[in-house]
């Protein structure tokens, strides 16, 4: 058997990945990682996962199953390489998703890189998602892992691990996924584990009072710029480009008798475009450095395709990107309300082994910025 590291973040899935190796007869050490530093007044329950009571229910858990357990502080690589590039890349006018980045080169990644360099054999976390060798659930690691949806469809979460690589999940184990969240909460119900009905945990860890848009504009002040629709005319003024996303409806200020949607952001000029929906009409998406789990799709190759962390995905195929790096995904239909920096992943054609993917750096749009004067102008 294996030793393992278990990332334990307080919640039931992290709880139950822990217990099921040690029923395994792994040898499990569990670790929490304080991540976002946020102070204790500002802290809500079930709102994010690194709190000062998820650190102490991650111990309790640890305490109950008898294994070693630590804390380790990466509040430091947390702000360097999750917050300040989402702050960034929203001043970009771009629409981040933080939790991917996060599993990227935090939880996962730099988790990963500490824990080989420490003399452990693998990491566990508690994502729905599977790994398969042959066919055959992983519970050794070991070169061969094919990451694949998790059972639970509605938990399913390999959309956010779709970064990992062949070498990298050759030291994972991924025990939950081959349970529903039922069946997790009645495990940990079994093992006496005091975390078996505490809810799961949403929002941006580091945002636990769910302002997005607050939290962005302390970080870079208010910028405010125009609205205007396609035609040029402007409707109103937003308070930064950070505050909004292609795609959105709600919460624009719009005085205006049709729906109107945010089809473009400029940030250069502070100008957010909206129109109708077929303005948002997208068919294909472009992705500069992907990342794949196993052998790249050819070109031409026919894939699934997942543009949201928990939307349908939708029939498609690989093509060159325009600039010969990266890959274009094109898709057989459009889907509406794509965003620049959100993940692409592409999935086999059985919607079930995750390939890979990565952010998207371009996309096509039917309707074009306006030519304006200047920002505020209009």
């Amino acid at each position: 058997m294996a030793r393992v590291l278990a990332a334990m973040s307080g919640g039931v899935d992290s709880a139950v990945a822990a217990a099921l190796l040690v029923e395994q007869g792994h040898d499990v050490t569990g670790v929490h990682l304080r991540l976002a530093d946020v102070p204790d007044q500002e802290q809500v329950p079930g709102h994010g996962c690194c709190g000062l009571d998820d650190a102490q229910d991650a111990r309790r858990s640890a305490q109950v199953l008898g294994i070693p357990f630590y804390v380790w502080d990466l509040t430091d690589v947390f702000a360097r390489e999750v917050q300040q590039p989402f702050a960034a890349a929203a001043a970009q006018g771009t629409t981040p998703n933080p939790c991917v980045t996060c599993n990227e080169r935090v939880k996962y990644a730099a988790l990963l890189e500490r824990a080989l360099a420490l003399g452990f054999d693998a990491i566990a976390t508690g994502h729905h998602a599977r790994l398969e060798r042959d066919g055959a659930p992983v519970v050794e690691p070991g070169p061969g892992a094919r990451l694949v949806r998790a059972v639970d469809d509605a938990k399913d979460q390999s959309y956010v691990l779709h970064m990992a690589t062949s070498a990298q999940l050759a030291a994972t184990l991924l025990p939950v996924g081959e349970l529903t969240k039922a069946e997790v909460r009645a495990r940990a119900a079994a093992a006496g584990l005091r975390v078996a009905g505490k809810p799961d945990s949403y929002d941006v860890c580091f945002i636990p009072d769910g302002d997005t848009a607050g939290w962005l504009a302390g970080e870079l002040g208010e910028r405010p710029g125009p609205v205007v629709d396609l035609d040029g005319t402007r409707l109103g003024t937003h308070r930064g480009v950070f505050g909004v996303t292609v795609g959105q409806r709600r919460g624009l200020g719009l005085d205006h008798h049709e729906r109107r949607f945010v089809v473009d952001v400029d940030a250069a000029s502070a100008t957010v475009v909206v129109g109708p929906r077929d303005a948002l009409a997208c068919r294909w998406v472009e992705v500069a450095e992907p990342t794949w789990t196993g052998a790249p799709p050819a070109v031409g190759d026919a894939v699934r395709v997942q543009l949201r962390a928990h939307g349908a995905t939708l029939p498609g195929r690989v093509a060159d990107g325009d600039d010969g790096a990266g890959v274009r995904l094109v898709l057989d239909a459009p889907a509406h309300g794509i965003a620049l920096g959100q993940a692409a992943v592409a999935y086999d054609l059985d919607d079930r082994i995750c390939l890979g993917g990565g952010r998207i750096t371009a996309a096509e749009r039917p309707a074009r910025l306006p030519v304006l004067a200047g920002p505020g102008v209009g």
